[in-house]
């Protein structure tokens, strides 16, 4: 496989950024790993990471690498900073970037297909609630998401975060209406059209209710979603092991 670190420019945010990179390679010789062949176009997970990190932790904290090395799979791991998936407030675009302008851009660089169904998110913490999003809000680009300890309620975050919140959501009502609010937006979901949705948050998480109050809605909404709660806490074991049940169950067996 190839690791790539990718700088590019951002016509939504104005400005430069970053974005990891990992597109499969047949290769053979190489000790304790093998690949598949890299192909195209490829099937693409957007891994997102979480509130305090950036494109690298995923590769930095678990073994991604080493869990899609025989898959037929390309994963962009993009950076949003602190900004919540979000066109923000009073900020930047990043939910229009990641949404819109990012598979485009990464599609220029490399032969990703553009199909629903070869193109899925995945995060943990905000970087579920990003996943969750995308699926809710782009029905017709992800064919599956899925949150890992996902921060899935951000209409219960304001006295939490206080100011961060208010500059990227301004006010419960505005996110509503902007369609941030996760809960809202599975309630108002089309079953029939929306993605496959996974979700697992651990039991001792302080995550865990938003998880819970998300996964009460869909089932209320009709919308499909496997959920899973096992013991655990806020933390990178596991999701690294959670990140290879995610692998599994992506529907890569499935293209036409």
């Amino acid at each position: 496989m190839a690791l790539l670190n990718v700088r590019y420019y951002s016509t939504v945010l104005g400005l430069s950024t970053t974005a990891t990179v990992i597109l499969p390679q047949a290769a053979s010789g190489q000790i304790g790993m093998s690949g598949a062949a890299a192909g195209g176009p490829l099937p693409t997970l957007y891994l997102l990471h979480g509130l305090t990190d950036d494109d690298s932790i995923w590769q930095r904290r678990t073994s991604i690498e080493r869990y899609v090395a025989d898959l037929p799979l390309a994963v962009v791991m993009p950076t949003v900073d602190r900004g919540w998936y979000t066109d923000q407030a009073d900020g930047y675009r990043y939910f229009t970037h990641i949404a819109d302008e990012l598979p485009e851009i990464m599609g220029a660089f490399f032969p990703l297909s553009q199909r629903r169904e070869d193109t899925f998110a995945a995060g943990l913490s905000m970087g579920g609630y990003g996943a969750f999003k995308l699926a809710l809000r782009r029905p017709d680009r992800f064919g599956a998401a899925a949150s890992l300890s996902g921060s899935l309620d951000v209409g219960a975050e304001p006295a939490e975060l206080g100011d961060e919140w208010r500059r990227t959501f301004s006010t419960v009502e505005r996110s509503r209406a902007n369609g941030d609010d996760l809960i809202d937006l599975v309630r108002s979901a089309d079953p029939s059209t929306t993605p496959r949705l996974w979700a697992w948050c651990g039991t001792e998480d302080f995550l865990l209710d938003h998880n819970r109050r998300f996964r009460d809605a869909a089932a209320d909404a009709g919308v499909g979603l496997e959920y899973h709660e096992s013991p655990g806490t806020h933390e990178w074991g596991a999701w690294d092991r959670e990140i290879q049940r995610v692998l599994a169950w992506l529907p890569l067996g499935r293209r036409r």
